[in-house]
Parts: structure tokens; C-alpha cells; sequence
């Protein structure tokens, strides 16, 4: 059997040197030419614990009970649908190093790492705040993929291994300048010069925040780097399976924690090494975070769990370019409140419901704190409503901003995306939970609130009794 080396990160999105963005991923690109980069890939849920809990066990969040962030009370129902337990159970060694987000939360000490033992996990190498103080993430990150570097390099074959190597980059808050990379003054860095992520207003602060964006990839860049060196170094690159992607989109306004594709679209590249022919090689086809576990399976020669809710992608590998889904799928319950949605993609259209009849604003605590959100929030951002169904024309409206739901034109094709919505939620048991149902155990936000951070009680709709 191969080895499995999963490298991950928070909120990248597709913002990458891979996808066409005029950014610092340079080792990024590099190795993009060695695997098969999927260009459109979604995940299951556009926010972080839903999102790697459907990747890890190749279930749909209301499928595995991991529908809101696991630091707040949300957990996979049973652990043993875990890929680490998965695995573990046929023979790999399986290591965490860096971060997870599927049980309780990576807070940095020894005693979080009880957490990664009850997904699976055999050996847990990740810096804790015992060994250096309080250390920042941004040096958490740098010591991991040190950490999981040495690993890879003291390996001695007994078994083969999982080895999960976790990233906080690229989530905010963002490194300042005089922890990245770059220089004052050198034009890479230079705000003025820099390419805007879609739907960002276009403001100085605006350019000074995706400038420390820049600063973050780059950091993840070189991160990435020293593990696939010290992969390749200790003989092991070819003989190990490499996945490399992220939970979900940007932490910007109208992405992360919203069902357009600038909230799921996802970067996702794997590489093979027993598919030489697949390197290098691009598959435009519809793919989703669930189906990543069943592609495992079959490329390892295991047999996979009746429970997987997705398609193996071993076909894309083997040379075919044949259509493997007609759609994709992604859900919404909670970011750190309440907020129901479901959305179907297909090629051309995207449908997307909304559940709650009682909150038809924008749901502002579910939109990480940034400059962006500020100058929304002082535009009138709070006042205004939201539809309870979107449908996008995605060939005429790649940008997802004009809802044809209403136009007559469209009717057909409204009913026969609801349609299509409502058996997969009946294929996969989906009910949509009251909020009433949730309060009491688990920690949530209030619907009316601003920012995701509680710091206090009358900010909570409900509390972890």
C-alpha cells in the first residue's frame, strides 16, 4: 500500500499561483505539475469543521453530525468514520501534525491532543504552548511542517503511514509585515500593485488587507515546500499518495460561509505516483470534498464503508475525462449561528436555499471580523435582506449576482433544481433541525449580532450547558 501525506489549510480558497492568481505560491505551482489539479472542486460546507469532517469521513455534515465548529460543541457522531481511524484500522500509522478541526479544537497544548487520539490519530507531533510559552500561529505552522519534515525523514517503512499536516495559514488574522516574507518596499508586497480577490471593493485598506493575505501564502508556500523536500529526500515521494487543499473559500464578505463558489470552490490537487500519465494533467469535471475518501479506498485496494456519500475519482487518474457527477452538493447550519441552507451546482446553474422563514438578513456573526466587513457594515450591509432561494445562470453570470428565481424564463429550470435538491436531502436523511432543537448544547450566536467573536453572555442564543 502507498503512503498518505494530506497537507491542508484555513480559508485559501482557490487565491493561489495554481488557479491563475498572481501570487507567491511558487512550490504550489511547482508541484501542480507533478498531480492532477482539479478545477472544479467544492467543499461539502463552506465553513471549517463541517467542511473537514465531510472530507475525513466522505459524509455530508448533517450526515456525520459535524454541522457547526467543533469548538463550540459540534462533533462527528462516530469517530470510527474518521479516515485516520479508517486507516488505522487497516494497518497505516496514522499522525497528526498541526492542526485539526474536527474535535473540540487544536489550542496548542498537550492536553488537545486527547482530541486527535479519539479521531484516530496514533501519534500526535504538534508544538504546544507547554514547549514555547504562548506560541503564535504563524511559528506553530513553521515548527510543524519541521516537525513533520523530521518524520517523514526518520520513517523506516513498518507501516505505511497518514500523516496529516495542518496549516492555520491562510486564516486571519493575517501576518503583519514584519513577519512575512517580504520587505518594505519590495514591489511583491507593494498594496498598490497587488491583484484584489472577486468582490472586493477596491479601497486602500481593502489593498493592505490582501497584501497581509499575500504574506500568509506565501508563509503556507514555504511550509508546503520543506514537507515535499523532505518527502522527496527521504525517498518517499514516490511511493506516497499527496493531497493538497483547503476547508473552503477566502474569510472575506459573500464567501466563506455562504453557498456561492467563492465560498465552496475549493483548490484540490492529488497526486499518484503509480499514474505517471495523470501528472501534470488538469480535470475540469464537478468534484466534491466527499469524494476524496472513496478515490483512497480504491487506490489503496480497500474496501470502502457502505456509509461514503461520494464518487471515486479514480478514473480521472487512470486517463479517463469522462463526467463523474452531473452535480455538487454544499450545506450550511452554523458558522456560530444559526443558518440554514442548501445548495445544488451544476455546470451551468447553482440553486440555493435558504431555511430560516425568522432571520432574512444577512447573518453578520457568520462573516469573519476583517476591514472588509467594516466598510460593508458601514455601507448599510446590516439593513439589508437576503432571498430565501438564488438561482445563477452561471454561464451568463459566473459572479453569482444576478438571481434569476423570479424571471419566468427560468421556471423550468427553478423547479427542476428543487427537485434535484430535494432527493439528494431525501437520499442522505437530511432534516433540517429548528434552532430550538440545538440550544443548550451547543455555544452559538445570537442571529442579530456583528461579529463572530461572543464576549459576552447577551450576545449568545445559547450556551454549552
Amino acid at each position: 500500500m502507498k503512503n498518505i501525506l494530506y497537507i491542508h489549510t484555513h480559508d485559501t480558497g482557490r487565491f493561489t499561483s495554481v488557479y491563475g492568481k498572481n501570487v507567491p505560491t511558487p512550490h504550489l505551482k511547482e508541484f501542480a505539475k507533478e498531480a492532477v489539479v482539479f478545477r472544479n472542486a467544492f467543499c461539502a460546507s463552506p465553513t471549517c469543521s463541517p467542511s473537514r469532517g465531510a472530507l475525513l469521513t466522505g459524509r455530508y455534515p448533517h450526515e456525520n453530525g459535524l454541522q457547526g465548529l467543533a469548538h463550540r460543541g459540534f462533533s462527528i457522531k462516530n469517530p470510527g468514520e474518521h479516515l485516520a481511524s479508517f486507516l488505522k484500522a487497516n494497518g497505516f500509522e496514522t499522525v497528526l501534525c498541526g492542526v485539526q478541526h474536527e474535535e473540540k479544537n487544536y489550542d496548542y497544548t498537550e492536553a488537545s491532543k486527547k482530541y486527535s487520539k479519539h479521531l484516530g490519530y496514533e501519534r500526535d507531533l504538534s508544538y504546544t504552548k507547554e514547549e514555547a510559552g504562548v506560541p503564535d500561529r504563524i511559528k506553530a505552522d513553521e515548527e510543524n511542517a519541521q516537525r513533520a519534515a523530521r518524520y517523514l525523514r526518520a520513517y523506516e517503512g513498518e507501516r505505511p503511514f497518514f500523516l496529516s499536516y495542518g496549516m492555520f495559514h491562510t486564516h486571519r488574522p493575517y501576518p503583519a509585515q514584519e513577519e512575512g516574507a517580504g520587505k518594505k518596499g519590495d514591489p511583491e508586497w507593494n498594496p498598490d500593485e497587488i491583484e484584489l480577490p472577486g468582490g472586493v471593493y477596491d479601497t486602500g485598506e481593502a489593498r493592505e488587507d490582501t497584501a497581509g493575505l499575500y504574506r500568509s501564502l506565501q508563509l503556507f508556500d514555504e511550509n508546503f515546500h520543506t514537507v515535499i523536500k523532505a518527502l522527496k529526500e527521504s525517498g518517499l515521494y514516490d511511493n506516497t499518495i499527496i493531497i493538497s487543499t483547503t476547508d473552503h473559500g477566502l474569510a472575506n464578505p459573500f464567501a466563506k460561509c455562504t453557498l456561492t463558489d467563492a465560498g465552496i470552490g475549493i483548490s484540490l490537487m492529488i497526486r499518484m505516483p503509480d499514474y505517471p500519465d495523470s501528472h501534470g494533467k488538469w480535470y475540469n469535471g464537478l468534484v466534491s470534498h466527499v469524494d476524496v475518501f472513496p478515490t483512497l479506498c480504491e487506490a489503496e485496494g480497500l474496501k470502502p464503508p457502505e456509509y461514503l456519500s461520494g464518487v471515486s475519482l479514480m478514473p480521472v487518474f487512470a486517463g479517463s475525462r469522462e463526467t463523474l457527477r452531473e452535480d455538487v452538493f454544499a450545506e450550511i447550519n452554523f458558522h456560530t449561528a444559526y443558518e440554514p441552507a442548501r445548495c445544488i451546482r451544476t455546470e451551468r446553474y447553482k440553486y440555493i436555499r435558504y431555511y430560516d422563514n425568522d432571520w432574512k438578513k444577512y447573518n453578520m456573526t457568520n462573516c469573519d471580523d476583517s476591514c472588509l466587513k467594516d466598510f460593508l457594515v458601514k455601507a448599510g450591509w446590516r439593513e439589508k435582506e437576503k432571498a430565501q432561494e438564488w438561482l445563477f445562470d452561471l454561464y451568463f453570470d459566473p459572479g453569482e449576482k444576478d438571481n434569476m428565481a423570479q424571471r419566468p424564463e427560468y421556471q423550468e429550470i427553478i423547479a427542476e433544481m428543487r427537485r434535484r435538491l430535494e432527493e439528494w436531502r431525501k437520499a442522505t436523511g437530511d432534516r433540517i433541525m429548528t434552532a430550538k432543537e440545538y440550544m443548550g448544547h451547543y455555544k452559538l450566536n445570537r442571529k442579530d449580532g456583528l461579529s463572530p467573536t461572543v464576549t459576552r453572555a447577551e450576545q449568545l442564543e445559547s450556551a454549552i450547558r
